[in-house]
């Protein structure tokens, strides 16, 4: 299923984008010599995710095999995860996406896992076993995956529209419906957007191509509604009729079976777009990393992992999965695309001092 997704070698919900300040220090590390053996518990295990994010029933039935309690805490931003881990907060497992994953290994917050304790991660796709913002997956295991496209309302823009950035830059695709469209307000992801219209990488550090892509939001800048974590309700509540987002946010909202929102689809932009990947990681200064690593070990067996899957209505990285997935969700395109789109999808990676050329550029076309 995953056979095109290379992207990953190359390195993103409201949890997702937009990170802040690297951390200040480095947290103190847990006791050194704790060695975990596979299904091995050392205490109740604290977790910090965002909220609705792990199947209450697989909470349930961890518990219940391994007689531990799994106390939950809950974030609502990438910025607001970091300042706790900043503060001095202790956590067992924490659910960081991408780009936070390579903040997190550089400024010292994550610990390297222990492997040895985690045999069903054979059970992960190859092509997660190696992402660019965590080399060799010393820090991470993959969780769920998605994408950032585009939200559309079928009643105003047509059941045949192209699945296209168009939709929101080409001015003669905008002209055939009425309605505004909405940009995250996120100068990679707007930027990206752009760039993958004018048929760009989204981690591009060419100038001459970012002018490019500044001059495209600017001359539609005045159509455009440049908003943050709210982009999925602005849709529905017809605010906008094209809106930018991530998949697992829309599909949350277009799930439910109410015949109100049944004109609401999301779709991949055909020139590509961005992925984004969450994570399980143990914080360096866990105080229970047996329990974390043993939790993480229940969530990558296979049946388990389908089970997320069909909660989350979410894609998953997990191929031993993938013959328990339900086919509503495994062939549904807007979950897991085609082979022809898997090529055009990347995942944004940092570029390091360049990433202040991306603020730059982003503000320029905004002005």
């Amino acid at each position: 299923m995953m056979s095109a997704l290379g992207l990953l070698t190359a390195c993103g919900s409201d949890a997702r984008s937009g990170v802040g300040d690297p951390a200040t220090s480095i947290p103190e590390a847990a006791p050194e010599g704790v060695v975990c053996e596979p299904g091995q518990i050392d205490g109740d295990l604290n977790t910090y995710t965002p909220a609705g994010y792990i199947d209450p029933e697989l909470i349930t039935q961890f518990e219940a095999e391994y007689g531990v309690e799994v106390v939950e805490d809950f974030y609502d931003s990438a910025d607001t995860l970091l300042a706790k881990l900043q503060s001095g907060a202790t956590y067992d497992l924490i659910v960081p996406s991408d780009r936070m994953v390579a903040i997190m290994i550089e400024n010292g917050f994550l610990a390297e896992l222990q492997k040895e304790a985690l045999p069903n991660l054979t059970n992960l796709d190859p092509f997660f076993a190696d992402p660019a913002y965590d080399p060799g997956g010393e820090h991470s295991v993959p969780y769920l995956w998605g994408t950032t496209g585009l939200g559309v309302d079928l009643e105003a823009v047509g059941e045949s529209f192209p699945p296209s950035w168009g939709l929101i830059f080409d001015p003669e695709l905008a002209a055939q419906y009425s309605g505004g469209v909405s940009l995250l307000d996120d100068e990679r992801q707007a930027m990206g957007a752009a760039l993958k219209y004018l048929g760009y990488s989204l981690n591009s550090t060419n100038e001459d191509q970012l002018l490019e892509a500044a001059d495209l939001i600017a001359t539609v800048k005045d159509r455009i509604v440049f908003g943050g974590g709210d982009f999925d309700e602005t849709l529905v509540a017809g605010e906008v009729v094209v809106s930018q987002g991530d998949s697992d946010d829309f599909f949350t909202v277009f799930s439910p079976a109410e015949e109100s929102l049944e004109h609401f689809s999301f779709v991949i932009p055909e020139e590509g777009a961005a992925v984004w990947v969450d994570n399980l990681t143990v914080p360096s200064s866990a105080e229970h990393p047996c329990s974390a690593h043993s939790f993480m070990n229940f969530l990558l067996e296979a049946r388990n992992g389908a089970a997320l899957a069909n909660w989350a209505h979410r894609a998953s990285p997990n191929a031993a999965a993938e013959q328990f997935i339900l086919p509503e969700i495994l062939e549904n395109p807007s979950i897991y695309p085609p082979e022809e789109v898997l090529g055009r999808l990347e995942v944004i990676i940092e570029t390091g001092d360049f990433e202040s050329r991306y603020a730059e550029f982003f503000a320029i076309a905004r002005s």
